[in-house]
């Protein structure tokens, strides 16, 4: 016997993500990317804002093993394709400029920079 199946499928919004924070507890790793997006509305008397929108994932350890598996394996196929991906020169500016500024008593490792300095 045939029966009919309705599938409805939701796409989801498109999402830059500006900034990626990873945790895990003995369940599952949890995944939140991140968009911030700094707003000045000329007509307000208060200060910028900054907008954080957050997308989360949640997934078992398992499949973020497999996830890493999957993604060492794209980016290996885009720099045969493309070249080597490297961090880009204003990344490494201001790096630089925030590592000086620092006490050598007082350096932290500086990834990227964020909005919040």
């Amino acid at each position: 016997m045939d029966k009919n199946l309705n599938i409805s499928v939701n796409e989801g919004d498109s999402f830059f993500c500006h900034e990626l924070s990873v945790n895990y507890n003995p369940l599952q790793f949890t995944l939140d990317f991140k968009c911030i997006t700094p707003r000045v509305d000329i007509r307000s008397k208060q200060g910028p804002v900054v907008h954080i929108k957050h997308n989360v994932v949640m997934i078992e350890p398992f499949h973020a093993k497999k996830m890493l598996e999957l993604l060492k394996k794209v980016v290996t196929n885009y720099e045969e394709e493309f070249g080597e991906i490297i961090k880009p020169k204003a990344v490494e500016q201001i790096e630089k400029r925030l590592n000086e500024k620092k006490d050598d008593d007082d350096k932290k490792t500086i990834s990227t920079p964020t909005y919040f300095g």
